[in-house]
């Protein structure tokens, strides 16, 4: 028995040893100079079972491997080709793959993106906005900030807003889908996908499991997107097909009830490698520290690319997404007191909303791209984008004004509210086509590029608008305004011992909010408005060339674009306004060093003040309007910047400063007049100057980073009103600042460990429409945990954002509508790759 017994714990012991033995698998990776390469990103995969790590300061890697088998060898680093090879481990050992070279990138850029970026880092080195074709970053003679999807997960931007927020020179402007870049309002709805305009409202974020990486191109980039801010412009790159198979899946519950699911599959569907595919989806429910607010999201988001050949490569791709939300109009708080503001006189909870109030939003995008070359000097490239978007809302919100008493005096306590229905349907169509040249004369290289490009904006029959606002007279009826010299003929009310005129929809009460469900019917729709359908559409054509001669390069664009805007479409008032422009842009780079360029550039924008406008502080209300605001001068701008870019640390660093002026003419705004919400004023100018500086990469092979900061000096140059020439632009703090830094202990017994740390700074900013108070400057602190178990294919997430739970206001507009952040809040976030 004793026998037995010990040759049983024999047994076991060495089923134990076998079963805990590993393989070791080392090497060193260097470049074609013999240096090591550090941070560089190694894969040993079979299947699915796949262990990784990086390189250290010597360029040495050491990876354990559980099983015996056959193994493809992955090496990656940024601004070097991919090395992938397969070794067979068939016994327990240490195996030494001695010095792996990596040469240089050499793989041409996309014409067309149609595969995606296989690089997981904080900095994507190429881009398609600024040109239409792939340009390497460094040779663009124009600031281009790039958020990329790692970055995205290690801070848990869920929404656009959490992401774009860390680039230099750019800020929300409220809880809406809505940026100040540069000292400059955003005043054209839709996002730019794919580098493809659509036509979305503003009011719900769009949620980024579906994006590789969010692109801001800075300045007017009418040359080639055409009618886009003199700010800058927010391109959201998809998620493209891999070649390599990856999948992922992830799950989250934070805050305010949050939970939250995405996926992400990719790879090849056939051994040949010829048709790809990615699927991405994400799903949200969700609500917020605002009283009454939600925001659940669904979206799903298929590709497929087909690449039969090096000549020909073609893309189409699909999302779907559904949003039910509530609009957030903003944090009232109660008027001055004795020439005092207090922002803390009401919670940053408070909402002015109801309880059965809601927003509903969804669209359909489907997207095709073909890319054929002819030969090695022509090709040609087209993309067609198709969406539909629909809007549902029901809310109650302030008419941006202070209740009245009898004798008109404001009562500071009390926001006159209205009640506003509303149900709209768009439709859009778009469409860009151009041949690509690619040549020398003698020393010369020429890329020459021209094309045509089509946008059409459809807003079609069957929309329309209610709403109950203003004051009950004793015959029933309904006046749009109180007029203290007819006050016998309203009737009346009595709060606080004050005598009111009875409003159609009760005011908010700050002192003693209440959240009841509103019955609607008990309201008198004295505002029943169809929208008008309207057609948006604009033709152009352009020509591009790209010129290199030694280390000077010069990107020289010529745009012409024709503008019809046409209200009440296909109805017995139609009319029709037409703008055209010639949209010029000339840009020169110098090659200093490899590792060092600099540039110079002079572009202009060109806006036609058209019926899709409609984003604040511009023409509001007035988007229910038939006659087209078109008929104003069009929004006209200019940007002169200078620039460097350079790479540090043999690559693994890119840091960019840059210089800049914007000038803009015509600005057409919302005259603030609550009694006339539909009425406009054209602003003479703005000025805006600044400077910005970014950087992002590997410190270390365990640390990196992106930082940024910028200085923007925005004036008003002219103004109807003469005492706010000179003055601050509304909305734009003068200093900003944001970094990141994520650390991973990999080198120490804490190796599955790693921590990021995270700090945004905000100075002040004038409301848009009072300058009796300022929103202060903020500093908030955030902060992550990843645990992510060697022997295993999965993370643990743990980020806490605004840490020491600072109070803070990202914008405002007037005492009723201030857009509190969020106090502290977590996300706990498990992955699974496979």
């Amino acid at each position: 028995m004793k026998r037995l017994l010990l040759i049983s714990i024999l047994l076991f012991v060495m089923t134990c040893s076998s079963g805990w033995a590993q393989i070791v698998v080392t090497g060193r990776v260097i470049n074609q100079s013999q240096a090591a390469v550090t941070g560089a990103s190694v894969t040993i995969k079979s299947g699915s079972n796949a262990n990784g790590g990086t390189t250290d300061e010597s360029g040495i890697f050491k990876i354990e491997l559980r099983a015996l088998g056959i193994y493809d060898v992955e090496i990656s680093s940024v601004g070097y080709d991919p090395y992938i090879r397969s070794y067979t481990f068939n016994e327990i050992k240490i195996y030494n793959l001695g010095s792996t070279v990596l040469t240089e990138y050499t793989q041409e850029l996309q014409t067309v993106e149609v595969v995606g970026r296989i690089d997981r880092d904080y900095h994507s080195d190429y881009s398609f906005s600024a040109t239409k074709s792939g340009i390497k970053n460094k040779e663009l003679p124009q600031s281009l900030s790039t958020i990329t999807k790692e970055l995205i997960s290690d801070r848990q931007a869920f929404q656009l807003a959490d992401a774009v927020k860390i680039v230099s020179g750019v800020s929300p402007s409220s809880f809406y889908n809505q940026y100040n870049i540069r000292g400059i309002s955003q005043n054209e709805e839709g996002q730019i996908i794919n580098g493809m305009r659509t036509r979305q409202y503003y009011f719900l974020q769009p949620i980024t499991s579906n994006i590789e990486r969010i692109e801001v191109l800075k300045g007017p980039a009418s040359v080639t997107f055409s009618s886009v801010d003199p700010g800058g412009s927010i391109n959201m790159v998809t998620k493209k097909p891999l070649a390599t198979e990856r999948r992922e899946v992830s799950m989250g519950v934070g805050s305010f009830s949050t939970m939250r699911a995405t996926l992400d599959f990719t790879g090849p569907l056939n051994e040949s490698k010829t048709l790809l595919y990615r699927i991405n989806g994400g799903l949200q429910e969700g609500r917020s520290f605002r009283d009454l607010v939600k925001n659940n999201a669904v979206l799903v988001s298929p590709s497929i690319s087909y690449i039969p050949s090096d000549k020909t490569a073609i893309n189409a791709e699909m999302i779907y997404s559904n949003s039910t939300g509530t609009l957030d109009r903003g944090q009232p708080i109660f008027g001055a007191i004795a020439g005092a503001t207090d922002l803390n006189s009401t919670p940053i909870s408070l909402n002015l909303g109801a309880a059965n109030d809601f927003f509903k939003s969804k669209e359909m995008i489907i997207m095709t791209s073909v890319a054929h070359q002819f030969s090695s000097k022509i090709g040609f490239n087209t993309t067609y984008m198709k969406q539909t978007w629909t809007e549902n809302l029901q809310e109650h919100r302030t008419t941006n004004a202070f209740a009245v008493d009898i004798n008109n005096e404001p009562v500071t306590n009390l926001a006159a509210m209205q009640f506003v229905q509303r149900q709209q349907y768009w439709n859009t169509d778009n469409l860009t086509a151009y041949l690509n040249f690619d040549f020398n004369t003698g020393n010369v290289r020429h890329k020459l590029l021209t094309g045509y490009d089509l946008s059409r904006w459809h807003k079609t029959k069957g929309g329309g608008q209610n709403a109950a606002r203003g004051f009950l007279l004793n015959d029933g009826t309904v006046a749009s305004s109180f007029i203290p010299a007819n006050a016998s003929n309203y009737q009346t009310i009595t709060i606080d011992g004050r005598t009111l005129p009875k409003p159609n929809v009760n005011h908010f009460n700050l002192s003693n909010p209440s959240y009841t469900i509103r019955n609607v019917d008990d309201y008198t729709m004295n505002s029943r408005t169809a929208v008008p359908s309207a057609m948006t559409s604009t033709n152009a054509v352009y020509i591009q060339e790209q010129v290199k001669i030694g280390k000077w390069s010069a990107l020289l664009s010529l745009r012409n674009e024709w503008f019809e805007d046409i209200t009440n479409y296909k109805a017995p008032s139609e009319a029709s306004f037409d703008n055209t422009a010639l949209i010029p842009r000339i840009g020169v780079t110098y090659e200093i060093v490899k590792q060092v360029h600099v540039y110079a550039t002079y572009l202009e924008g060109y806006q036609p003040q058209s019926n899709t406008v409609s984003l604040m502080p511009s023409t509001g209300a007035f988007f229910w309007d038939p006659n087209s605001p078109a008929r104003f001068k069009p929004l006209i701008s200019d940007l002169k910047e200078l620039g460097a870019k350079s790479e540090l640390l043999g690559g693994r660093i890119i840091m960019t400063l840059a210089a800049y002026e914007i000038n803009q003419k015509n600005i057409l705004i919302n005259a603030n007049l609550p009694a006339f919400p539909d009425s406009l004023v054209q602003r003479g100018a703005d000025r805006s100057r600044g400077i910005e500086w970014e950087l992002s990469g590997y410190i270390t092979p365990d640390l990196q980073i992106n930082a940024s900061y910028s200085f923007i000096d925005a004036r008003i140059v002219e103004d109807s009103n003469e005492i706010l020439n000179g003055r601050r632009k509304e909305n734009t703090p003068t200093h900003s600042g944001n970094i990141w830094m994520r650390y991973n202990f990999s080198q120490s017994t804490l190796h599955d460990l790693g921590v990021g740390v995270g700090m945004q700074y905000n100075g002040s900013k004038v409301p848009w429409f009072s300058r009796s108070f300022e929103v202060p400057g903020y500093t908030i602190m955030d902060v992550a945990l990843y645990y992510t178990p060697s022997k295993a294919h999965m993370q643990l997430a743990l980020n806490i954002n605004n840490v020491f739970d600072t109070t803070y206001w990202i914008g405002a507009q007037n005492y009723l509508r201030l857009f509190p952040g969020a106090p502290r809040n977590f996300m706990l976030t498990a992955t699974y790759k496979f």
